[in-house]
């Protein structure tokens, strides 16, 4: 196991490889193992590496110790045949517990964005012993149908009644075209996925394409499987939790949205925070649906002062 250091530009943590049942999880910490834990659960198809190291680095040096992981089906965890052996939220949760266990951590804060900030909820309903404190980022309320809602705005259908928002026309679009076919080269891949990063990024804050071409790269080069990611889509719309569970929700919340998220309007934070008592929202100025490393100052100070280490 190697040794926690970090640097001016990439930290480096201790990884492990976690059994959650029959899966591996690729996992790594950083930080003195004697501070409080948090955890980081990142969206669907992304890896845990798509967690800034800056913003790794910042909350580090807060005074907290920082583990992050790889979902099952993405980067060095283990992949799944979800034809034979289908799975949901609940059991992406267990592999969040999972990893927690292995790092011999009984409680922790929460940080989950998008699909991880679905997950992070689910957990603080029905394992609130286990979380210190919540934040979902660019997320939505747990229980919310995406999946309909997007299958509605495709067909050209308006929304239900009181159905929240569906992801933009021009996200829509993107989401239709950006995944390579199998076997596809570095080149390729990065072509069909800078489209979505610029779309998902939003037009107010400056796009770095070095920036994501980078952090694709990353991805491309971790992944056993690019395209076993995909099968978080139907994990997510396998539910069936409703969104008034989380009016049991004990665990101080911090709700952190962008303006301009083109997946997640900020009508979903919005209902995120008003079906969480006693939630806070922040919503942060021409943030889309992705975490820039111009953003990595920002976060960082509002999960350290929400933890309680700012």
């Amino acid at each position: 196991m190697q040794e926690n250091t970090l640097t001016n530009d990439r930290p480096t943590g201790r990884e492990h490889t976690v059994r959650a049942g029959d899966l591996t999880l690729w996992a790594e910490d950083f930080g003195d193992p004697e501070h409080p834990a948090l955890l980081l659960v990142m969206g669907a198809q992304a890896q845990g590496v798509q967690w800034n190291d800056g913003l790794v680095r910042r909350l580090v040096d807060g005074g907290l110790r920082v583990i992050r992981y790889d979902h099952r089906d993405t980067g060095r965890s283990s992949t799944v045949d979800f034809a034979t052996r289908p799975y949901t939220i609940a059991d992406m949760a267990d592999d969040a517990l999972a990893v927690l266990d292995a790092f011999g951590v009984e409680r922790a804060h929460f940080v989950g964005a998008s699909l991880g900030g679905v997950i992070a909820q689910w957990l603080a309903v029905t394992h609130p012993h286990r979380v210190l404190t919540l934040t979902s980022l660019s997320s939505q309320p747990l229980g919310t149908d995406t999946a309909a809602a997007v299958q509605r705005a495709l067909a050209g259908e308006p929304p239900l009644p009181g159905e929240l928002p569906p992801p933009t026309p021009e996200l829509l679009a993107a989401l239709m075209s950006t995944f390579p076919g199998p076997g596809a080269g570095l080149e390729e891949y990065l072509a069909t996925r800078l489209p979505l990063w610029r779309v998902l990024h939003g037009s107010v804050l400056p796009f770095d394409e070095d920036e994501y071409r980078a952090m694709e790269r990353r991805v491309y080069e971790r992944a056993r499987d690019l395209r076993a990611p995909l099968n978080h889509t139907y994990a997510g719309a396998a539910g069936g939790d409703s969104t008034a569970d989380l009016a049991s929700v004990t665990a101080p919340t911090l709700v952190l949205h962008g303006t301009e998220d083109p997946m997640f309007p900020p009508a979903h934070a919005e209902a995120t925070a008003s079906a969480i008592p006693g939630a806070r929202l922040v919503l942060i100025d021409g943030m889309g649906h992705t975490l820039p490393a111009a953003l990595d100052a920002h976060l960082a100070d509002a999960v350290l002062r929400h933890t309680g280490r700012g």
